[in-house]
């Protein structure tokens, strides 16, 4: 079992910056991948960002290359994702998640196992 409890969501103008935090609790947390998805409303859950355990790799959507960057931090259980430059189409409720295969990072939903209760994130124009 994995419990991840999200924090850092708010309401932020175009241009600022937030900082979203995911704090992970059960299994060992340097064994597995997590990610951060985010769902505005009447669309599909999507696929942001995610880091590797072994190596710190991360992997980015096109649409954030550049303004977020993800970091995890093993002795903490801890991910961060740094967003900078925002705009108002990265309104969405953003949820933390974990992917316990080992073997590469994922970007699917349905891949991950484990999900936190997300936090909003809102951007004004």
């Amino acid at each position: 079992q994995v419990q991840l409890v999200e924090s850092g969501g708010g309401l932020v103008q175009a241009g600022g910056s937030l900082r979203l935090s995911c704090a992970a609790s059960g299994r060992s947390f340097s064994m597995y991948v997590v990610g951060w998805f985010r769902q505005a409303p009447g669309k599909e859950r999507e696929f942001v960002a995610a880091i590797r355990s072994s190596d710190n790799q991360p992997v980015y959507t096109d649409s954030v290359k550049g303004r977020f960057t993800i970091s995890r931090d093993n002795a903490k259980n801890t991910v961060s994702l740094q967003m900078n430059s925002l705009k108002p189409e990265d309104t969405a409720v953003y949820y933390c998640a974990a992917d316990l295969s080992v073997v590469a990072i994922r970007t699917r939903s349905y891949q991950y196992d484990y999900w936190g209760q997300g936090t909003q994130v809102t951007v004004s124009s």
